[in-house]
């Protein structure tokens, strides 16, 4: 993981009319990617990789099997077959992101499929053989780990956030309303999935012991280049200096009311815990004065905002991580918070974006 050294965290209070935002820039502090120093993933309550990681899915053919771990049964799965579960966790720690991971699939998960194939030159197709022999050989078949809900995790602060700009503006923080939102977004789970495999833990409760999915973590390998944002597909890609794919992200990018640009433009700064500022009296939409929203998770624009150099546009995160790429946005590019976050660490000042 790497620190964002793009712009002063005062930066965050500038933006976008397109999304809703507006500031005035203040003065950036600019370093390339190279020079900004590497930091450990944060462990946390996270059981040790070392002595936990164990491949509890394994493949025979194009026949996937999974060891539950245990107090985990398959009635408590539900309809969530070994295939699609492992298949997502597995793209999770891939670049190619299946956007939450509730152990169903659907759309983001065949997105991510399709760009997983494309990228490792394994032809048209779905979930065959010769895509799970690529996906178990790159990854291997850790599937499930454990979890203990620290102190910290436990104190929160967590409130139940309104839903009008009048009061949410009045709030300093903006920050999860539940343990149970708050770990299944750093799992990079769906609430409902995260409670499956835990029926009866209290997610509040320092020292409850959690089943969790072997999610991917925040960072993205390689230089980043060139970013595609694919408005019919619902994508995001990337690229680096040599055309090859290096990632890729499923995105609400725009609507009919409110689309997206098309065109090239360029990334033009990062701010990590962006604020949120509202002017009713320069918007369709939304309600009449103007309101500035505090940094937080449940910010409109999530807990990352990427400027770009055309007015008004950016790429973020997301309140809502179950919505990616299956609702509209109010015309920038909307990612998950982690997704977001993990582009943010990969990229420079200068690289190109195109709306395609």
């Amino acid at each position: 993981m790497v620190l964002y050294k793009f712009a002063s965290l005062a930066f965050a209070a500038a933006v976008l009319s397109a999304c809703g935002l507006q500031g005035t820039d203040t003065e950036k502090e600019e370093t390339s990617q190279a020079e900004r120093p590497a930091s450990p993933e944060p462990r946390g309550g996270y059981d040790d990789a070392r002595t936990a990681a164990r491949a509890e899915a394994t493949l025979r053919g194009s026949e996937v099997s999974l060891a539950l771990p245990s107090g985990v049964t398959q009635e408590m799965l539900g309809d969530r077959t070994p295939t699609m579960l492992a298949v997502q966790v597995m793209l999770d720690r891939t670049a190619h992101a299946p956007g939450v991971i509730d152990g169903f699939g659907g759309g983001n998960t065949d997105r991510a499929v399709r760009y997983y194939r494309e990228a490792h030159e394994l032809g048209a197709g779905g979930v065959d053989e010769a895509f799970l022999a690529a996906l178990f050989d790159d990854v291997g078949g850790d599937i499930f780990r454990t979890y203990t809900v620290t102190a910290a995790d436990a104190k929160g602060p967590f409130r139940t956030l309104p839903e009008e700009f009048s009061e949410m503006a009045k709030l300093d923080t903006l920050g999860f309303e539940t343990p149970l939102e708050m770990l299944a977004e750093r799992f990079h789970m769906d609430q409902d999935f995260l409670k499956a495999l835990n029926p009866d833990a209290d997610f509040g409760k320092a020292g409850t012991k959690l089943v969790i999915v072997s999610h991917g973590k925040t960072r993205i390998d390689g230089d980043i280049a060139r970013l595609e944002v694919r408005k019919g597909e619902g994508s995001l890609i990337a690229f680096d200096d040599a055309g090859k794919m290096v990632a890729s992200f499923p995105a609400s990018i725009g609507s009919v009311e409110f689309p997206s640009p098309s065109g090239s433009m360029q990334v033009n700064t990062v701010a990590p815990k962006p604020n949120y500022t509202f002017k009713g009296d320069e918007q369709d939409w939304g309600p009449d004065g103007t309101y500035i929203l505090q940094p937080g998770p449940n910010n409109p624009v999530g807990g990352t905002w990427i400027d770009l150099t055309k007015d008004g546009y950016g790429i973020h995160g997301t309140p809502d991580p179950n919505l990616i790429a299956k609702g509209a946005s109010h015309g920038c590019v909307r990612l998950t918070n982690w997704n977001v976050a993990a582009l943010a660490r990969a990229i420079e000042k200068g690289v190109e974006v195109v709306f395609l």
